[in-house]
């Protein structure tokens, strides 16, 4: 497997200063404790938020622009082969794809404004 790498414009320094105070372990037990006292019918302080996310086909879309993989890709920020996974079912997007496209949907105008 190809090592990951991760990108940024700040110095390794400046990402381990940022995440130094942050307890991700305790972070997730608390998320944990939550979700089982929510699903047991307890009240909790935690915010609970349940999204719902549109149901997007992503061939339907791109061929109403009538663009094609390459230029719809290029509007969203992804890949052509994004696109393409999208498309053949290997792959969904991303709850934030999906909201995106859902919008271009009913407003083809915002392509233009991408």
């Amino acid at each position: 497997m190809d090592e990951l790498r991760f990108k940024s414009s700040l110095t390794p320094e400046e990402v381990k200063k940022n995440f130094e105070d942050v307890d991700f372990f305790a972070g997730v037990m608390e998320g944990l404790q939550e979700a089982l006292v929510h699903s047991q019918g307890r009240t909790t302080d935690a915010i609970v938020r349940k999204r719902s996310l549109p149901v997007v086909n992503v061939a339907e879309i791109r061929e109403s622009l009538s663009m094609t993989q390459k230029d719809f890709a290029a509007v969203l920020g992804v890949s052509r082969r994004t696109v393409e996974a999208w498309e053949s079912g290997r792959s969904n997007p991303t709850p934030t794809a999906k909201k995106l496209m859902f919008l271009i949907q009913g407003d083809h105008s915002l392509v233009d404004r991408l």
